[in-house]
């Protein structure tokens, strides 16, 4: 079975080793250790597969404690509905998460929007002026 160092999976995955190790911090990977005073880590097929589905909770935006409850759920059989059903229902919250703040962030840029208008209107009068009495 193949295994993978700190190096090689920072290497593959375009990240720090002190990101996998904050990973590992945190329970999402679990490699042995190896070496000397077993000061190296050795990380398994496994691991690779929790980092590389880790990584992609983040870019979902997913929580560290969303993405450990679903790769917890990984090692289940694969497409069983306890997994399934639960990945839906993280997705479902993730997505209202985001349709709130979506909101917000449209509201917030309406704002904006009309405070320029208004700034614009004024500086358009204040030039006006200025020619008039020019």
């Amino acid at each position: 079975m193949p295994t993978y160092t700190i190096t090689e999976l920072a290497r593959e995955f375009a990240i720090t080793p002190r990101a996998i190790r904050f990973y590992e911090d945190r329970g999402l990977l679990a490699p042995r250790r190896v070496g000397a005073g077993a000061r190296q880590r050795e990380y398994s097929a496994r691991d690779r597969t929790r980092l590389r589905l880790t990584l992609r909770g983040k870019r979902l935006g997913l929580s560290l404690a969303e993405i450990r409850d679903l790769i917890d759920r990984y090692d289940l059989p694969s497409g069983s509905a306890a997994q399934l059903e639960r990945f839906l229902e993280v997705l479902a919250a993730h997505r209202a998460r985001l349709e709130r703040q979506l909101a917000d962030l449209q509201e917030t840029l309406g704002e904006i929007a009309a405070h320029e208008t208004r700034a614009r209107e004024l500086l358009a009068q204040s030039r006006a002026a200025r020619a008039v009495t020019a």
